[in-house]
């Protein structure tokens, strides 16, 4: 009985507001118990004391279908009529409730029902158990309802391909008749209730979607006219909503179930009408929109070929896709897509498509106006509506497949001109941009040789309101169109110049708008606007210093766009100019005598973010440079190299210059050489300063291009680098959680890989090398996907060096010092590593990481075979209970020696992916463990 009293204690502790330890003990302590062989008995202890606290009796309730889900093996075979007897004697006992206990004894039942073989009749035992009684007829059709979705979705329980085939066909299909005899007999008992009514109908729906119960069989019974006659029934809608789609949805197979479909249809159609007499109730309205898109979907190579009989469901699912709920509106969309996509491949289309399309198209460019009164939307509302606008503009495209994209173009078009025609007092802003919307949404499906309505829209854009919204939209609307204006190139001065206006405006939204409009009209139209460059350089010089930083930012993209396109030599000249602006910033800055103002130190910071997207769209000019930068590396670095000197302890400035280095080693290849051991110089000096991961970046990536070289200089800092960035990690490590730093220790990892890789002589004769190994290490413990795909890949390296390899052929001379200097670290750091491995393995690893472990774990097992075998059971013994079981750990051990002892190093995977299954499926049991 003490037992029990600690187990109801650890339950009690979620009852109230514990502390972290208490929590996290609590918790630990009963996921232990839940995985131990006596949880069977005292869970069946709490269930049936009546005295037990609710809580205590709904864990025993959890626990004990986790136990059958995970933990049936447990439990001796001739046991377990026993164990079902009980959960039998427990179900009756709960069978009026409370209902979360009753549904996990169901479940529980349904997993044992999936496993237990011998247990043939096991639907008529539970039926003959409470189908009987009025009172427990509500239990049976609860189990009745999880029994197929148990048995068809918990893909946790451990059975064969082949046993899972063979139950399920015992327990569902074999019994599907019955099943739907016995809900046919229940439906129409005169005292059944709106309750039970609701049960049957969730079974069955359950049923049908397992594919146990065919829409014929179903057809041939009461259930059938039950169902829609339930719509009638407010308790009873939902549940017959969802039987009547799922029915609808099992008659896809048109030729096979056109007997059924013709008794469906009609009874569907019947219920177009009821969308006018509900029309004031959205809840009832989104039901019936279910309902008429399911049977769109499913029918709609009927609506085709029968399209007069079938039309009426076109006719409802277009009047709900025009009520104002915009809840209800998307229900509808799959529908219009599916069946646009099938018209759209036929040569011609049928007038009543063209007309309810052409209806949709209104409607949907009416659901896209903005309230009249800006204020109605507010916070998440209005994210949400713009963000649904996109949706419906989806949709808009949809229509173009059917109308054309040209019709469509022009009668929206007409829209806003009509609109327009009205005078300026007359029109209101939102009559205007939400036409526009839809010209963008529909800008994806324009015909780039179109010489009649995007002519039209191109014209309208400069005779459109000078309202905030309404310019917004037409900016986007050319960024859209820029691949049209590529192929029109006289429209390009036009559009530039609404463009130039977009920038003057006060409106923040307008600006970035003729940002993006510029860099996509630069990108696409590059060849035509070389000439054009002198003017973005006045307009960066003059309007360009009062925008935003990231319209700024874009309108540099843009011009790195023109400039991709310039040939060499004039690419290299406009490149250089564009730069030098900023650099001559960045250089004054760094000579300046006084404290600059936080205003200089954004502008420098600012023009480095431009420095930096201008480079990435340049990226480069091949092999050779321009006679226009044959000189710049130097300047640039020289210009750096002082600038960081000055304000390297700038965290901030710092990230941005290394960004553009990092730009200008791919822009200057093999010609950034000459400057390349002074940039790992200072980049190793910086960190050591200030421990900013920035600087180690842009040095692996600086040992990553030139680590080939044999310059001795430059293989001087890579050896500085990395003894000098590896003691400043310790230290910093000594000061710091690793969790504070996970950047630093990636950038620190993803620097080592490039000198492991390109220079092992550095990376394995240096004395830091036990040191760069443990920091490294420590980097396993983070719970960042990053940081530890990049720190297992650097010990794969290490452990598959060719150095290890005894049956090469022929050995490098320096081979057998790397080899000595990789066993000195592991002999002395092996286990810890092991320690690392196993834990992130069974823990917080990323799944994709575990080919990783294989492989480490493997080249352990050639290369210290004998070691390994020690350290293992150490660390499995450590690893909780909770992660791996120990039955677990001792296959993995077995697997592990027998693949050592035999030599079967190719085992070691099967032993790596067997503890990694069984780590996944305890995470998934701790994940269902739930508390009250």
């Amino acid at each position: 009985m003490s037992d029990i009293q600690a187990l109801l204690s650890a339950i009690d502790v979620f009852s109230r507001a514990p502390d972290k330890t208490s929590l996290e003990t609590a918790n630990a302590w009963l996921q232990d118990f839940q995985h131990s062989p006596e949880a069977w008995t005292k869970c069946n202890v709490l269930l049936s004391t009546a005295q037990v606290p609710l809580a205590a009796k709904l864990f025993a309730a959890q626990t004990i279908r986790t136990k059958v889900t995970f933990d049936l093996h447990q439990v001796d075979p001739q046991n377990l009529p026993a164990l079902r007897d009980t959960l039998l004697e427990n179900l009756g006992r709960y069978h009026d409730g409370p209902r979360n206990i009753n549904i996990q004894l169901c479940l529980a039942l349904s997993g044992l029902a999936l496993q237990f073989s011998a247990w043939n009749n096991a639907v008529q035992q539970l039926i003959d158990s409470f189908g009987r009684n009025p009172a427990t007829v509500p239990t049976l059709l609860q189990f009745l309802t999880v029994l197929p979705e148990e048995v068809a979705g918990n893909t946790r329980i451990p059975v064969t391909d082949q046993e899972y085939k063979e139950r399920a066909t015992q327990l569902l299909t074999a019994n599907s008749k019955q099943v739907l005899d016995l809900l046919s007999m229940y439906i129409q008992a005169t005292s059944v209730t709106l309750a039970v009514q609701a049960q049957i109908f969730g079974c069955l729906r359950s049923w049908l979607l397992a594919g146990e119960v065919s829409a014929e069989d179903l057809s041939n019974t009461s259930l059938f006219p039950c169902a829609f006659e339930a719509l009638a029934s407010d308790e009873l809608f939902d549940s017959a909503v969802d039987v009547i789609c799922e029915l609808i949805h099992e008659t896809q197979e048109i030729d096979e179930n056109m007997a059924v479909i013709q008794l469906i249809v009609p009874r569907v159609i019947a219920l177009k009408p009821q969308l006018i007499k509900d029309r004031q109730d959205p809840e009832r309205v989104k039901g019936y929109a279910k309902i008429f898109s399911e049977a769109g979907e499913t029918y709609r190579a009927l609506l085709l070929q029968h399209t007069e009989t079938f039309f009426p469901l076109v006719e409802a699912i277009g009047e709900c896709s025009a009520y104002p709920d915009l809840d209800i509106v998307p229900i509808t969309f799959p529908f219009w897509a599916r069946l646009a996509s099938m018209i759209g491949k036929k040569p011609s289309v049928t007038p009543l498509f063209i007309d309810a399309y052409r209806a949709l198209m209104n409607v949907i460019i009416r659901h896209l106006h903005f309230p009249s009164d800006e204020n109605m939307l507010t916070g998440q509302e209005a994210e949400n509506f713009r963000s649904f606008r996109h949706i419906m503009g989806d949709t808009l495209k949809d229509c173009c497949l059917v109308l054309r994209s040209e019709n469509c173009l022009l009668a929206t078009y007409q829209m806003i001109t009509d609109a327009l025609a009205r005078g300026p007092e007359a029109v209101s802003w939102q009559e205007v941009e939400a036409p526009l919307f839809a010209l963008r949404s529909m800008g994806a499906e324009v015909d780039l040789s179109d010489q009649n309505a995007v002519p039209k829209i191109m014209d309208l854009v400069s005779q459109l309101p000078n309202h905030p919204r309404v310019r917004y939209a037409a900016l986007l609307i050319i960024a859209r169109y820029t691949e049209w204006i590529d192929k029109h190139p006289e429209y390009i001065n036009p559009q530039l110049q609404y463009i130039a206006r977009g920038f003057e405006d006060n409106d923040t939204e307008v600006c970035a708008a003729a940002g993006h409009a510029l860099k996509y009209i630069c990108q696409d139209c590059k060849e035509h606007l070389a000439d054009f460059l002198p003017t973005l350089h006045n307009f960066l010089k003059t309007t360009g210093s009062s925008l935003a930083h990231d319209d700024r930012r874009q309108v540099y993209e843009a011009i790195g766009h023109v400039i991709s396109a310039m040939p060499m030599e004039r690419a290299a000249e406009s490149l250089r100019t564009f730069s030098l602006d900023i650099l001559a910033d960045v250089h004054a800055l760094a000579m300046k005598t006084t404290t600059p103002t936080p205003a200089e130190l954004k502008k420098v910071g600012d023009g480095l973010d431009n420095l930096e997207i201008l480079l990435h769209v340049v990226r480069g000019f091949g092999e050779e440079l321009p006679a226009a930068c044959q000189n710049s590396c130097l300047e640039a670095w020289a210009v750096f190299d002082s600038f960081l000197l000055k304000y390297g302890s700038s965290y901030d400035l710092t990230e941005r210059v290394t960004r553009v280095l990092r730009h200008g080693l791919t822009l200057f290849g093999s010609s950034a050489l000459p400057v390349a051991p002074a940039v790992v110089s200072r980049m190793s000096q910086g960190f050591v300063a200030t421990g900013f991961s920035s600087f180690i970046w842009v040095a692996g990536k600086v040992v990553g291009q030139y680590g080939s070289e044999e310059d001795q200089t430059l293989r001087t800092t890579f050896q500085e680098l990395y003894e000098q960035s590896t003691t400043k990690l310790v230290s910093i490590l000594q000061a710091k959680s690793m969790r504070d730093i996970p950047d630093v220790l990636e950038d620190y990892v993803q620097m080592l890989l490039q000198i492991v890789d390109q220079a092992p002589d550095i990376f394995f004769q240096s004395a830091v090398l036990v040191n760069a190994f443990k920091a490294s290490m420590a980097a396993l413990e983070l719970v960042h996907t990053d940081v530890v795909f990049a720190t297992l890949e650097l010990f794969r390296s290490i452990f598959t060096h060719d150095c290890l390899d005894p049956s090469a052929p022929s050995v490098p001379p320096k081979f057998p010092i790397y080899a000595l200097a990789i066993r000195n670290v592991v002999d002395k750091e092996g286990y810890i590593l092991v320690g690392y491995l196993l834990n992130g393995l069974v823990g917080d690893f990323p799944e994709e990481s575990t080919s990783l472990v294989t492989s480490i774990i493997r080249s352990l097992a050639i290369s210290w075979p004998v070691q390994l075998q020690a350290w293992i059971p150490p660390v499995l013994q450590q690893l909780p209970t909770t992660k791996v079981p120990n039955e677990e750990k001792s296959r993995f051990l077995t697997d592990i020696n027998n693949a050592i002892n035999n030599r079967q190093y190719e085992r070691v995977k099967h032993a790596v992916n067997g503890l990694n299954r069984a780590a996944k499926k305890a995470r998934d049991r701790r994940q269902g463990l739930q508390t009250a």
